[in-house]
């Protein structure tokens, strides 16, 4: 039955905004700052484990760590300066891989959830230009996937 005939346009919008809302808490797809790292030490130690995962356009290094968080992993996002001169051109990039790592991380998260592991992350894009969004969707599950396979 079309939702239309049921409600009067406006009720049916508003209904459909709650069942939006609704689906949205029960697939937890937030990125809130619990997930983003900031300890130097944790960092640091990120890049002396030199453990990482490569998949164009993405480098992710890794690092089994305690974290002082519930969360399963913290990760770091960054795009060269010396790739994107411009900070605007920087921006735009890490905040894309924010949306693309937020759409995709219940892949790393369950995994980990699984083997009870917590995990350092350091993403880096690598790419000189700027690639679709539904491409780097598709990369970002490669790399998660590829992730997963080298953490058990």
């Amino acid at each position: 039955m079309d939702p239309s005939k049921r409600y009067n346009i406006s009720e049916w919008y508003l209904v459909k905004d709650i069942d939006l809302f609704i689906f949205v808490i029960m697939t937890d797809e937030t990125f809130g700052k619990s997930y983003k790292l900031c300890s130097k030490k944790e960092i640091t130690s990120l890049f002396e484990a030199k453990t990482s995962v490569k998949q164009f356009p993405f480098l992710l290094h890794f690092a089994e760590a305690t974290l002082e968080t519930e969360k399963r992993f913290q990760v770091v996002i960054a795009a060269p300066k010396r790739i994107f001169r411009k900070a605007h051109d920087r921006n735009r990039i890490k905040r894309l891989m924010r949306e693309v790592f937020r759409k995709k991380k219940l892949i790393l998260e369950n995994h980990l959830e699984k083997t009870n592991k917590q995990v350092a992350l350091f993403l880096i894009y690598t790419h000189k230009e700027e690639l679709p969004f539904e491409q780097l969707l598709q990369k970002m599950e490669h790399i998660l996937l590829k992730l997963t396979r080298e953490i058990q």
